[in-house]
């Protein structure tokens, strides 16, 4: 298939007062239309961090924001931060922040929020783009008369699933999830993943769903992504990843998560993640793997495995 996102040695730094944090380090991937990938990692190794970049979301802290970003061939890297709002956001990519169900303003009924898009990028008239609310209320199950209602009215799903409409409404090509079933009870993250499994097939969307929890993104992700203090360490094929992770990291992932059908002693990773702002010479996951050797002194290729992965370790060199 044709790459929709292609992402080339993307780099975003923060500057603190304690030094340069390079929350996004030299990443480079490429995901097709119609495809769901999932990225996974410990918290603070850049998932976050890497969404924003992809949508210029910068703070004023910003050092380094470098690469290439092409979005349905347009080079997005080339265009101004006008251009990028017009061409871009919203329009071919939309967002779904961490933390959603605490995105909407409690004094603003949700109705005129989600239609906020509509008004900005496609300059509808407001009886228009509120009929076009109803319509995205229906599809992603929220019952069309809490258009009229507040945030405060609604509960935590239904929260979930009006910011969740509030991407969907200008009909992106491109989805961005982070975290979109947090703080949300088993029972209402099952729906909400059901909800946006319809959804990618009914509309043939394409996601990029960021999380932790690996089991609830089994069901949803055709592409995996593993990172690692702001690197790529594994990419490919979910099913291989999920069967046979490959990277040391992914192996002891994979053997935190506990599974149902099967009775495993469940591992752990020693140690603490690194300091983004002085990362460890040569690979990054060195000082906490089981796995390493003299070679991990030095920074580890992305190897292109016989399976179609890439993974950035010395023991597949």
């Amino acid at each position: 298939m044709e790459a929709l996102l292609k992402v080339e040695d993307l780099k975003l730094y923060f500057r603190t007062t304690k030094g340069v944090v390079q929350a996004v380090d030299g990443v480079s991937f490429e995901l097709a239309s119609h495809t769901a990938m999932v990225i996974v990692g410990e918290s603070g190794c850049g998932k976050s961090s890497l969404a924003k970049a992809i949508l210029r979301l910068l703070p004023r802290n910003t050092h380094t924001y470098t690469g290439k970003i092409y979005i349905d061939g347009i080079d997005a890297m080339s265009l101004s931060d006008e251009q990028f709002r017009r061409q871009i956001r919203w329009q071919k990519i939309s967002y779904v922040a961490q933390a959603a169900m605490n995105a909407l303003n409690p004094v603003i009924k949700v109705g005129s929020q989600v239609a906020e898009p509509l008004l900005i990028h496609r300059r509808m008239r407001k009886e228009e783009a509120l009929r076009k609310v109803v319509e995205t209320f229906q599809i992603v199950g929220v019952p069309t008369d809490f258009v009229d209602r507040y945030p405060f009215e609604l509960s935590g799903g239904m929260r979930q699933r009006a910011v969740i409409a509030m991407a969907l409404v200008t009909n992106p090509k491109l989805v961005i999830l982070d975290e979109p079933t947090s703080a949300l009870d088993v029972l209402t993250q099952a729906n909400i993943m059901n909800a946006l499994k319809r959804i990618k097939e009914e509309f043939e969307l394409t996601y990029i769903l960021i999380t932790h929890d690996i089991a609830t993104s089994s069901e949803l992700a055709e592409r995996a992504m593993v990172m690692y203090a702001g690197q790529i360490v594994e990419l490919g094929n979910a099913g291989h990843f999920y069967l046979e992770p490959l990277h040391p990291y992914s192996q002891k992932l994979m053997a935190s998560v506990p599974t149902l059908r099967e009775d495993k002693e469940l591992d752990f990773i020693p140690g603490q993640p690194p300091s983004l702002i002085n990362p460890p010479a040569g690979c990054r996951f060195a000082p906490r793997c089981h796995k390493r050797f003299s070679a991990c002194d030095r920074e580890p290729p992305m190897v292109d495995y016989k399976d179609g992965r890439k993974i950035k370790c010395h023991l597949y060199a």
